[in-house]
């Protein structure tokens, strides 16, 4: 069956954007060899990870114990995957010699079989495919495939490739409902959405019927993952799982059943994009409604104005609706990636171009806050609200970094960034047999064929700055593009040729015909600073504003507003005047400048409580977007922000 929306090729899209070009450029630049030092642990001052020693013990090359997570492997693969989508995009081209070699690595050390896994290979061999629930065998071997999957399409080269399909045909083999079959699934999702990628690439109908088979036989009864946890007696990686839930791994229940989000959220991210890939595979429409209730209520009552998802730091999941802290929120930089992924998904599956609209606010907000302006230190935590003497070690707080870190012992988050960012091409434009899709106004260049014309497309975005946007396309015949209108655009105008259109929009987008030549499009989103609210029932926000314009959300930081933010208070929706991009940031991105007063309690001692009294001292607040905070140095920041009425 063919897909509804697919992919432009990234080797055909070049990212001129003053923001995310910065970001783009540094992956190639500094993250790939600041992680390369990190995975050879070469990197001074950080833990050592041991991934590629791993790599050279399972292959009999070095001696000595495999040491690192679990899933360390994923770490390597998702490097090669950045490096992989840096090729594509002609950066980076100096990193393919070393991937080739430690792809050799990777083949080495690879069983006869097609088993690739460095732990259970040098630690446990006895124990392959015991551990479903802590193991993370499949989710590793998922990471590989995509990996395998980005390196072939970028360089046509198969080594990679065959190595992944080796593994999955092992993979066909052992699970399944046949005799001799194990009828388990993994604990944490991944191996669904990359053997939908890896049939896509090769048309092997095993690999799209293995990840439907993961789908449709998790959670249900006798549950697999909690007969082998019964049958354990214990854990065996991950002593917190002591008291643990099958809603944790979403395997309390069919997917097809479940309809708020449970859980760890990285886990239901990933299974809701492979269910989305399912549902659009063999149109089913069960699990399309499963994925859109799922979808409401994250969007609707469990995600935060940044795209941020997760808000508990016990376990890195969902809690209940609207159980959104602000200090304590969790957000793993992963889960927001996997929202994207979702969504990017979702827009494919149902048609509906509105479901980049929640792509968009994590991308700008929570997946490029994860990584700072220099690229070499991450946030894998994302809080709205910071104060740096409060994360302390062994307390509630601990989970909460006030400054970006050179890496972590858990160390998914970073690669994870660094590929999203390589790849951001994916999320920008899109094909179908009838037309170009621009989901994400970020200036870029991108080329393509539909209907037998070329396209030729060049954005001009300007969205942070004045609202507008200018599409260039040139075509050697007639075609068609379909441009998705963000929510936060309440007052648009478009112009084709300087001439005003109709503004009608089906599904989220605006089709906009296109006569042979050179066409011009211009858009004005009408983007202005605006105050949002939260549902009453969100407690955390109570009374509280945020700034908001257009995709990104705005903060204060102590280095502009001195510390004690929680002193400040701003009237209603007051007035804002956009001032100069701070200089020490990128991508002539305004700041925001407002009046508001500073409220603080009238002490005579030092005394740690006294009677109520107070003094007013009106200031100047200048506020910068989320996604750059803690570039500057340590100090308190803030999102939401007290209403005085």
């Amino acid at each position: 069956m063919g897909r509804k929306l697919k992919q432009l090729q990234l080797k055909n899209i070049q990212i001129t954007d003053r923001l995310f070009g910065e970001y783009v450029r540094r992956v190639a630049e500094k993250i790939i060899p600041h992680q390369w030092k990190i995975l050879n642990d070469q990197l001074e001052g950080a833990e050592p990870t041991y991934c590629i020693h791993n790599f050279r013990i399972a292959a009999g090359e070095e001696k000595g114990e495999r040491r690192g997570v679990v899933f360390q492997d994923t770490d390597l693969y998702k490097w090669l995957e950045s490096v992989a989508y840096c090729l594509a995009g002609r950066q980076g081209k100096e990193y393919e010699g070393l991937a080739d070699e430690v792809i050799d690595l990777i083949g080495r050390a690879q069983e006869e079989d097609g088993y690739l896994n460095t732990y259970f290979t040098v630690n446990a061999p006895q124990e392959k495919w015991t551990n479903l629930v802590e193991g993370h065998e499949l989710y590793t071997s998922g990471h590989m495939i995509e990996a395998a999957v980005a390196y072939y399409e970028a360089t046509g080269k198969d080594r990679l490739l065959n190595i992944a399909r080796k593994n999955a045909d092992l993979i066909c083999r052992v699970f399944g409902k046949n005799e001799g079959q194990i009828p388990g699934y993994p604990g944490h999702q991944e191996i669904e959405l990359a053997l939908v990628k890896l049939y896509r690439v090769t048309g092997e109908q095993r690999y799209l019927e293995t990840a439907r088979y993961f789908i449709q036989e998790r959670g249900t009864k006798p549950n697999y993952l909690q007969e082998e946890i019964d049958k354990r007696g214990g854990y065996q990686f991950f002593h917190e799982f002591t008291d643990y839930d099958l809603e944790y791994s979403q395997a309390h229940t069919q997917p097809v059943n479940q309809k708020t989000a449970e859980g760890h959220a990285v886990r239901l991210m990933y299974m809701c994009a492979a269910m989305a890939d399912l549902s659009e595979e063999y149109e089913d429409e069960a699990l399309l409604n499963a994925c859109r209730s799922i979808w409401d209520n994250v969007t609707s009552a469990r995600m935060y104005i940044t795209g941020g998802i997760g808000s508990s730091g016990f376990r890195e999941r969902f809690t209940t609706d609207y159980d959104l802290p602000n200090s304590t929120n969790y957000s793993e930089t992963c889960a927001s990636i996997g929202l994207m992924m979702f969504g990017q998904r979702m827009a494919s599956a149902a048609g509906d171009g509105r479901y980049y609209d929640v792509v968009e606010r994590a991308l700008y907000n929570t997946v490029l806050a994860a990584v700072n302006i220099e690229g070499d230190r991450y946030f894998y935590v994302n809080p709205l609200e910071v104060v740096p003497e409060f994360c302390t070690p062994h307390t509630y707080m601990q989970h909460v970094k006030p400054v970006r870190q050179q890496w972590f012992s858990t160390a998914c988050c970073p690669p994870n960034a660094a590929r999203t960012l390589a790849s951001l091409g994916q999320y920008i434009y899109a094909e179908d047999e009838e037309a170009v899709y621009i989901h994400q106004f970020i200036s870029s260049k991108a080329s393509t064929s539909v209907s037998g014309s070329d396209i030729r497309l060049e954005i001009e975005s300007e969205l942070l700055q004045s609202g507008c946007v200018t599409i260039k396309a040139e075509t050697s015949g007639k075609g068609k593009l379909k441009i998705r209108i963000p929510e936060y655009a309440k007052d648009w105008k478009c112009k084709k040729d300087n001439e005003p259109m109709r503004q009608q929009v089906a599904a989220g987008y605006l089709t906009v015909e296109l006569t042979q030549g050179t066409n011009m499009i211009e858009l004005d989103f009408g983007v202005k600073p605006v105050w949002m609210a939260a549902d009453d029932r969100v407690r955390a926000d109570a009374g509280k504003t945020a700034l908001v314009k257009g995709p990104l959300v705005y903060c204060l930081e102590e280095i502009d507003n001195g510390n004690l933010l929680s002193q400040i208070y701003v009237e209603e929706n007051t007035e804002v005047m956009e001032g100069s991009p701070v200089e020490a940031l990128v991508g002539g991105v305004p700041s925001m400048n407002y009046s508001g007063v500073r409220i603080r309690n009238k002490h005579s001692d030092n005394s740690l409580y006294s009677p109520f009294q107070t003094e007013k001292e009106a200031v100047t607040l200048k506020a910068v977007p989320y996604c750059m905070w803690n570039n500057r140095g340590e100090g308190e920041m803030l999102v939401w922000q007290k209403v005085k009425r």
